[in-house]
C-alpha cells in the first residue's frame, strides 16, 4: 500500500494525439453517513474529484460548510443517480450505505453494468462479506476487522501481563 504523502490522486491519459495529461482520479461515494462521509472527505483532501451521493439531503451536513466537491441526492440502486454522480467516468466507487443488501446489490450494478474495476463495498455481515469476496467483490468487513483487532488487543494484555 503506498503512503498518501507519496502517492497522488492523478493518472496520466492520452489524447488523440498521444499527448499525455494529468487528470484526477473520480470516486463516487454511495451513503454519506459516518463511514461514507469519512471516505469523501478524506479523498477530497488528498485531491480526488469527489461525489457523494445519499438518500437524504441532510447527509450534506457531515461534509461540512466548506465542501467543494458534489453531492447528489438519490438511492444508489437508481441508475439514473449512478448516471449523474459520473459513475460512468469514475475510477472507483465506495459503496458504504447502511444496509449490507443495497450495497451489494449496488456494488454488483456498478461493477457489471457499469463497468468499473474498482469497486469497494461495506459488507457489515462476515459470512456474506467472505462469499461476496469470493464471487469477486471487494468487501470490507467491519465487523471482522473489530473482532480480530479486540482480540488481539486482549492477547497482546494477557501476553504482557503473565
Amino acid at each position: 500500500m503506498r503512503s498518501p504523502s507519496t502517492w497522488s490522486p492523478r493518472r496520466t491519459c492520452r489524447d488523440g494525439r498521444g499527448s499525455a495529461t494529468l487528470a484526477t482520479m473520480k470516486v463516487v461515494v454511495i451513503g454519506c453517513g459516518r463511514v461514507g462521509s469519512t471516505c469523501a472527505l478524506t479523498l477530497h483532501a488528498e485531491g480526488w474529484d469527489v461525489c457523494a451521493v445519499d438518500e437524504k439531503e441532510e447527509a450534506l451536513q457531515r461534509l461540512g460548510d466548506d465542501w467543494t466537491g458534489d453531492f447528489i441526492v438519490g438511492h444508489g440502486m437508481d441508475a439514473d443517480v449512478l448516471r449523474r454522480a459520473g459513475v460512468e467516468n469514475a475510477d472507483a466507487v465506495i459503496v458504504a450505505t447502511d444496509g449490507d443488501n443495497t450495497n451489494l446489490v449496488v456494488a454488483q450494478v456498478v461493477q457489471r453494468r457499469f463497468g468499473v474495476a474498482n469497486v469497494v463495498v461495506r459488507v457489515l455481515d462476515p459470512a456474506r462479506a467472505a462469499f461476496y469476496d469470493t464471487l469477486g467483490l471487494r468487501t470490507i468487513c467491519p465487523t471482522s476487522r473489530a473482532a480480530t483487532a479486540l482480540t488481539d488487543e486482549v492477547r497482546s494484555f494477557a501476553g504482557a501481563t503473565a
